[in-house]
C-alpha cells in the first residue's frame, strides 16, 4: 500500500476520503500513518487531530497499542478536558479489557453531557460483549427514553429481546421501527418472523399479512416468500381456518411457490449466461443453486381433514 501512496498528500487525500465514506480500513491506515504520515504531521494543520483520531481507532482494530498510545498521547496534550478524547480513552480501556476503567470514563462523560449520544452507545456494547444481556437491555432502554427516533437502537434492543426469548418485547421495538419506516420490507419481514415464532393461529394470521406486505413491497425477498409459503401452509391446515381464509391461504402458497420457482430459475439463466466454458456442464447436469434439503418439483402438500395444496415448479421443503 506504501509504494502506491509514496507523497504525503496523497496519503491525506486517502484518509479524508476513508472518513467521509466511513471506511475503516485499519491495516492500510496504520502501515500508512506509520510508513508515510507521521513524518509530515505537522504539514496536516488541523486536520491532523482528526487524522489521529482516525489512526487511533485503526491501530485499536489492529491490537498496535504502541501507535494508539501516541495518538491518544498528542491529543490528550492538545485536548485535556476534551470529552471526545475522553471517550477515546474509554475505547482504549475496552481494547485492554479493562471494563470497569472504561465504563467509569463513559459515567463521567455522560454525567457533563446528558445529551451525548455516543458514550450511551458504547456502554451497551461494553455489558453485550461481557455476556451481560440484561444489563445491556437496561442501559439502552433507558437510552431510547431519551433518543427515541433511534432506529438502530431500536434493532439492537430487538435482537438483544430476541436473545432471551422475550417475543412480545421484541415484537414492540419493531412496531416502533414501521411506525419510523412504514415501507422498509425488511422491518415487516423481521415482525412477520417473531410472530410466527411466537406461533398459534392468531399469530400466524398476523405473521401472514405482514409476510404478504413485505413480498408486496419487494417480491424478490426470498426470506418472505419462504415465510408466506410456510405461514400459509401451517395456517391453512389449522383447525380454526375458516373456508374463505383456507382459500386466501391456499392462493398465497402456490403465489409465493411459484415466485420462489421463478427466482430459481432466473438465477440458474444468469448463471449460465456469465459461467465460464468449464462450469458449464456442471449446471447442465442440474440445478446447483438450489438450497439444501430442497428441490424443484410438482408436488402436492395433504394435511388432515382433506386439505390439499396443489404446487407446480416449486420448492419442496422438509418440514420439520
Amino acid at each position: 500500500m506504501e509504494k502506491q501512496y509514496k507523497h504525503w498528500e496523497d496519503v491525506r487525500d486517502l484518509f479524508r476520503s476513508w472518513r467521509e465514506e466511513n471506511c475503516r480500513q485499519s491495516e492500510d491506515v496504520v502501515e500508512l500513518w506509520r510508513d508515510v504520515l507521521a513524518n509530515y504531521f505537522g504539514k496536516l494543520g488541523d486536520e491532523g487531530w482528526l487524522v489521529l483520531e482516525q489512526v487511533f481507532i485503526a491501530a485499536l482494530d489492529c491490537k498496535n497499542m504502541e501507535v494508539a498510545n501516541f495518538c491518544l498521547s498528542k491529543l490528550n496534550q492538545e485536548f485535556p478536558e476534551s470529552l471526545r478524547v475522553k471517550r477515546l480513552k474509554a475505547m482504549k480501556y475496552e481494547a485492554l479489557e479493562q471494563y470497569d476503567d472504561a465504563l467509569d470514563i463513559l459515567d463521567l462523560i455522560i454525567k457533563k453531557d446528558e445529551t451525548s449520544a455516543a458514550p450511551r452507545k458504547r456502554k451497551v456494547t461494553i455489558f453485550k460483549s461481557q455476556g451481560m444481556i440484561i444489563e445491556a437491555i437496561k442501559e439502552l432502554t433507558d437510552y431510547l427514553k431519551i433518543f427515541m427516533a433511534d432506529q438502530e437502537a431500536w434493532l439492537e434492543l430487538c435482537d438483544l429481546y430476541i436473545s432471551q426469548q422475550e417475543w412480545n418485547k421484541a415484537a414492540f421495538c419493531v412496531e416502533e421501527l414501521i411506525l419510523h419506516s412504514p415501507f422498509n420490507h425488511l422491518y415487516l419481514q423481521r415482525y412477520a418472523e417473531i410472530k410466527y415464532t411466537q406461533g398459534g393461529y392468531d399469530n400466524l394470521e398476523v405473521a401472514r399479512s405482514y409476510y404478504s406486505q413485505a413480498a408486496k413491497l419487494n417480491p424478490s425477498n426470498v426470506r418472505v416468500l419462504y415465510g408466506l409459503l410456510l405461514t400459509s401452509v401451517h395456517m391453512a391446515s389449522n383447525s380454526r381456518c375458516s373456508s374463505q381464509k383456507k382459500k386466501e391461504s391456499i392462493k398465497l402458497s402456490e403465489w409465493a411457490s411459484n415466485q420462489l420457482a421463478q427466482l430459481q430459475q432466473a438465477s440458474n439463466d444468469s448463471m449460465m449466461r456469465y459461467s465460464t466454458p468449464w462450469c458449464a456442464p456442471l449446471l447442465q447436469m442440474g440445478d446447483t443453486c438450489r438450497p439444501s434439503g430442497t428441490q424443484l418439483t410438482n408436488f402436492t402438500l395433504s394435511y388432515p381433514g382433506g386439505l390439499e395444496i396443489h404446487l407446480k415448479d416449486a420448492y419442496q421443503v422438509e418440514l420439520q
